[in-house]
């Protein structure tokens, strides 16, 4: 199966999909100065955009990892934001987890794997 690669710099893609299988790389806020909340509704955009470039959307999402700068102060009011964003119907597996990001300012990253709609 042919690898197509979305959005691409030279170190990464933002999209690579094989067959119907979708990956997206680890999506955060555009500005990073916002808090928890902020920041998890723009990085769920950022999914659905790129969800649709790939021609799916967040009901075929097999699963979602979730990484927060500290989870014991900003997992609750991600949630709240998840839970109004996610389809009901299609809840995907997830995990989320504490762990350092790549700049102090980045509270919430997620990565994606769906299938094509």
């Amino acid at each position: 199966m042919a690898v197509q690669r979305l959005h691409m710099t030279t170190r990464f893609s933002e999209i690579a999909t094989s067959g119907n299988l979708i990956h997206l790389a680890g999506q955060l806020a555009d500005d990073t100065s916002q808090d928890i909340r902020s920041q998890t509704q723009q990085t769920l955009a950022n999914i659905d955009r790129f969800l649709a470039d790939a021609g799916s959307n967040k009901s075929q999402i097999l699963s979602v990892t979730i990484y927060l700068k500290n989870i014991d102060e900003d997992y609750r009011a991600m949630n709240e934001i998840w839970d109004a964003w996610i389809d009901p119907q299609n809840p995907p597996a997830r995990t989320c987890v504490e762990a350092k990001l790549y700049a102090p300012e980045v509270l919430v990253e997620m990565t994606v794997t769906a299938v094509s709609a």
